[in-house]
């Protein structure tokens, strides 16, 4: 682990083991992947190791409440009950970076939620519980994170999953696409390409994905963004 990597992580040392540290708790609407525009329960952690050059959740990265995963739960039971339709997200910060993340993600699974966790795609989801569906992000090029990539999580994605995307100009989609190809991940699960905000005109990313003709690709726009303007936090 570099330098730099290790002084963002030192705030997650006094956090006692087996309790999490908490961004926010909230509900409100899907705005990414398949499952876009479903009400949704949103876990957020602190901390995240990378740093990428259009990251839009910054407000993640230093502050927290210590939290045990039962009393997280409790929060999510208070704002959606268990039962059929009942999305919640578990996303970060990075959420793989915190141990206790897995009695969460298992305990809300074993309510019944459908559960849905966004990743960076550095780190492992070798752990994660099956039940979980995982929402993995590839870092493109100009992310400036392209080289934390952990490779040997796409041979672990299912049908269930779903591979992001984030891209920030036209070679950043050339090299998506190449990734797809050279690992053979076409059909494998959705496969989502999304603009950096302000950074690649929408009909433009359009254009490419309509072109490139991947088997299980879309494109995917932050609906967030588009309902409550791209500053707004906790939504």
């Amino acid at each position: 682990m570099s330098p730099r990597a290790s002084r963002r992580l030192a705030m997650l040392d006094d956090v006692p083991q087996g309790s999490l540290l908490v961004h926010e708790v909230y509900r409100s609407l899907q705005g990414e992947s398949t499952h876009q525009g479903r009400p949704c329960v949103f876990i957020r952690l602190s901390v995240c190791d990378l740093r990428c050059r259009w990251c839009d959740t910054g407000h993640a990265f230093h502050h927290g409440d210590v939290r045990r995963p039962e009393a997280v739960i409790d929060e999510v039971v208070a704002l959606q009950p268990p039962g059929p339709e009942a999305l919640v997200e578990v996303t970060g910060g990075e959420p793989l970076l915190q141990a206790a993340v897995h009695p969460l993600l298992s305990g809300l699974c074993d309510l019944g939620y459908e559960l849905l966790l966004e990743t960076s795609g550095g780190r492992d989801i070798a752990l994660v519980d099956p039940r979980v569906a995982i929402i993995m992000d590839v870092k493109c090029p100009d992310s400036g994170e392209s080289d934390s990539n952990y490779w040997p999580n796409l041979e672990r994605l299912r049908p269930r999953d779903e591979l992001k995307f984030v891209v920030a100009s036209r070679g950043d989609f050339d090299w998506a696409r190449d990734v797809i190809e050279t690992h053979r991940l076409a059909g494998r699960c959705p496969i989502l390409f999304s603009a950096v905000w302000g950074k690649v005109p929408l009909t433009d990313l359009a254009d490419w994905v309509a072109a490139a003709t991947i088997p299980g690709a879309r494109m995917q726009l932050q609906l967030h963004k588009f309902v409550w303007g791209a500053a707004a936090q906790g939504v």
